[in-house]
């Protein structure tokens, strides 16, 4: 079995170079940090959130915290691996409780469901926010994401003041791999993810016990050591999404058998490979 953390992993040499300019960016970047006094990054153990984390550490030391969201569409070991990286680099983190399961907007899954998640987040933030004198919220959107029209929660941010200090300072997402590499974070060549509400397609009424099969699911996916990968809901079929040079992999007669079995147990009654492989946004149209 392959190590998930390994396979089809990016290698040192993939990394764009840190040149000059990029450099200014990451100078920039703390600049803008420095000039906040105080921040709550929104944290998720992401690439993005990491990285800001890391730099708003370095720059505002104690005055600066990692605020955690921990709801239902979270996986438990995303979480926890979370939870880890800010303790094994002295974050001072928060881990708080957010109740977009209580907002009808939400479980519509109408095709707006990241705006009401992401002002539910925002809302938590704030309150935590003011209770601890923190004077800035911040959140790690970059450069590239104004480029993707699935991202919905820039109109949350602006209405509750929370920054982007990453794309203020106009940093990518291959240059905040690179700058994290050189940092040392484990996040520098982890797989792109989103919360498991984004497995199920626009329009189908999200619910807690079918996100928990999407979440098992992907353990199963992850144990088979595969890097990059969804599990998109739709009723009892489970649609797998790959990287297409994995393709010959899952194929092979032993991981297959082993994934319908495993598929099977979570409770779907067919399983399908998506051939046109992993890719982002594939449910919400």
């Amino acid at each position: 079995m392959t190590n998930p953390e390994t396979s089809h992993s990016m290698q040192q040499s993939d990394l764009l170079p840190i040149t000059p300019e990029i450099e200014a960016k990451e100078t920039a970047l703390k600049q803008l940090l420095a000039g906040y006094g105080s921040l709550a990054v929104a944290y998720s153990g992401g690439v993005d959130s990491s990285y800001l984390a890391d730099v708003a550490y370095e720059v505002l030391g104690e005055n600066a915290w990692t605020v955690l969201a921990d709801s239902p569409s979270i996986p438990r070991e995303e979480l926890q691996e979370a939870t880890a990286l800010a303790a094994a680099r002295g974050w001072r983190l928060s881990v708080i409780q957010t109740r977009e399961f209580e907002i009808e907007e939400f479980l519509s899954n109408d095709g707006r469901r990241c705006y009401f998640c992401k002002s539910e987040l925002f809302a938590q933030m704030d309150a935590f926010a003011q209770e601890h004198g923190i004077a800035v919220l911040a959140y790690g959107e970059i450069a590239d994401d104004a480029l993707d029209p699935t991202r919905l929660g820039a109109r949350a941010a602006q209405e509750r003041q929370v920054t982007a200090p990453l794309a203020a300072a106009g940093l990518s997402k291959d240059e905040i791999r690179a700058l994290s590499r050189r940092r040392g974070l484990p996040t520098w060549d982890k797989a792109s993810f989103a919360c498991l509400s984004s497995r199920f397609p626009k329009g189908t009424r999200l619910d807690i016990q079918e996100m928990l099969k999407v979440e098992r699911a992907e353990q199963v996916l992850r144990r088979l050591g595969f890097r990059q990968y969804r599990a998109r809901h739709h009723g009892d079929i489970c649609r797998i999404e790959i990287d297409p040079q994995d393709f010959a992999r899952i194929l092979d007669v032993h991981a297959r058998s082993e994934l319908l079995d495993a598929l099977q147990k979570v409770g779907y009654r067919y399983v399908t490979l998506d051939l046109a492989g992993y890719r982002t946004g594939s449910t919400a149209t």
